[in-house]
């Protein structure tokens, strides 16, 4: 039985669109988690902060050792969710490509995992990422396409012209 569901994709691509779509069209009660939630969930002080996670004038994410050891921490304690019964939805973004896919790897060895690239073509993203206010200008159309670099996928959705509900229904389709 699949327990996690790994959507990953630029900033403003849909990711979360998709994942609230999935909770509501899928039989069982699943989780949504993602790097959204833990970088929320950190010290507001590590969010500006070299040792931390910081964010560039044009869109870029620097993260920090601590971030890192954080991240580290937070990828193993959704995997022991998943080991301990949760079904999970990761909202993620692969700033580092394949390598960032292979950390998650690790820690969901065992685990019945569907991975889930979710494009959007950069300029329709930078127009989500304007509308939406919340998010430093750039950072969309940055991480547009490098976030799926070396990274396998089980499916692919595209969100430049399609709704989340549709994207949902595909990756539902997917787990039977």
């Amino acid at each position: 039985m699949t327990r996690l569901i790994v959507l990953n994709g630029g900033s403003s691509s849909g990711k979360s669109g998709i994942a609230r779509c999935l909770q509501a069209i899928l039989p069982d009660p699943w989780l949504t988690l993602g790097v959204d939630t833990m970088v929320e969930a950190m010290p507001a002080a590590m969010r500006s902060s070299d040792t931390g996670i910081t964010f560039g004038p044009n869109g870029e994410v620097i993260v920090g050792p601590e971030f890192m050891t954080l991240d580290r921490a937070w990828t193993e304690g959704v995997a022991a969710m998943a080991r301990a019964g949760a079904r999970i939805i990761v909202d993620e973004v692969f700033l580092g490509g394949a390598s960032s896919q292979q950390r998650w790897e690790r820690a969901l060895d065992g685990l019945n995992v569907v991975w889930v690239g979710v494009h959007c073509e950069g300029a329709v993203a930078a127009g989500r990422e304007t509308a939406r206010g919340d998010r430093v200008a750039g950072m969309a159309e940055s991480q547009a396409d490098v976030v799926h670099r070396g990274v396998h996928y089980d499916l692919e959705v595209d969100t430049t012209h399609a709704e989340a509900i549709e994207c949902a229904r595909a990756i539902a389709a997917q787990l039977k």
